[in-house]
């Protein structure tokens, strides 16, 4: 049966650039009404703009997901327009450069807030509504960075791990109240986070081609996605190898510069 996204209304946040701005484009041309939250706020306007002529309509909503009254807000302006939320997209992040030998505990704070308490914060704003309505699905974009403690990447390895298991912990919960929980675990993806980086990174992808993907996985309800699949299989045959021989081939390899 084919999935009828005039039918549905989807909160995205961190969708003024990068993979957030990317599904926003793709589910306005599939005739989505979408509730967009980001920091950026004219940046907002201008993406509701375009997915308004793509062929949705859009609801630019300015705030930071660390504050979950300003989250909670959002969420009240959607389902006050449209009476319901169908799907989270909890999109909103960070990334960091983060070091052992030069370990700095406020960027390192900045990062688990946004990540990790963003998407506490997204999820807390809409789940009341979906559990009253005993339907929604909720989505997290964590990444196959959660896999492993990766080399220099500290604290976003560790953001989206806590995305993981903590989303992992909902599909649980929620098993019996018709509310599914998909955790979205991207590659390389072609956005401000990865631009300027001297190293070629493996499996590249365009954020397009991305969202594509993930509204697929949204579409069949999917538990669990990673890709590229490439990518994905390597990260998982390297999370079971030994720490040691893991400690000698990571400490070789950087793709954070």
């Amino acid at each position: 049966m084919k999935y009828d996204w005039t039918q549905k209304v989807v909160l995205i946040t961190g969708a003024s650039s990068g993979i957030g701005r990317a599904l926003a484009l793709e589910l306005g041309r599939r005739g989505a009404r979408l509730g967009l939250t980001a920091r950026r706020g004219e940046e907002l306007l201008k993406l509701s703009e375009e997915v308004e002529r793509a062929g949705g309509e859009a609801l630019a909503l300015p705030a930071d997901v660390r504050d979950h009254a300003a989250l909670k807000e959002v969420a009240d302006k959607v389902l006050e327009k449209w009476g319901r939320v169908d799907v989270l997209i909890a999109n909103a992040g960070m990334s960091s450069t983060t070091a052992g030998t030069r370990l700095n505990a406020s960027e390192v704070g900045d990062v688990i807030t946004i990540n990790v308490l963003g998407v506490v914060n997204s999820v807390a704003a809409v789940l009341p509504s979906m559990l009253e309505r005993r339907a929604g699905q909720l989505v997290a974009i964590s990444s196959l960075a959660s896999y492993r403690g990766l080399p220099k990447s500290g604290a976003y390895s560790a953001s989206k791990a806590a995305v993981s298991t903590l989303f992992e912990s909902l599909r649980v919960d929620l098993l019996k109240s018709n509310i599914a929980v998909t955790t979205i675990h991207p590659g390389f993806i072609r956005t401000p986070m990865t631009a300027g980086r001297k190293k070629k990174l493996p499996f590249l992808l365009e954020p397009d081609d991305a969202a594509r993907r993930i509204v697929r996985a949204v579409e069949r309800r999917a538990r669990t996605y990673a890709f590229p699949w490439q990518l994905a299989t390597l990260v998982r045959v390297i999370r079971h190898i030994p720490d040691a021989v893991y400690d000698r081939l990571a400490s070789n390899t950087n793709f954070r510069e």
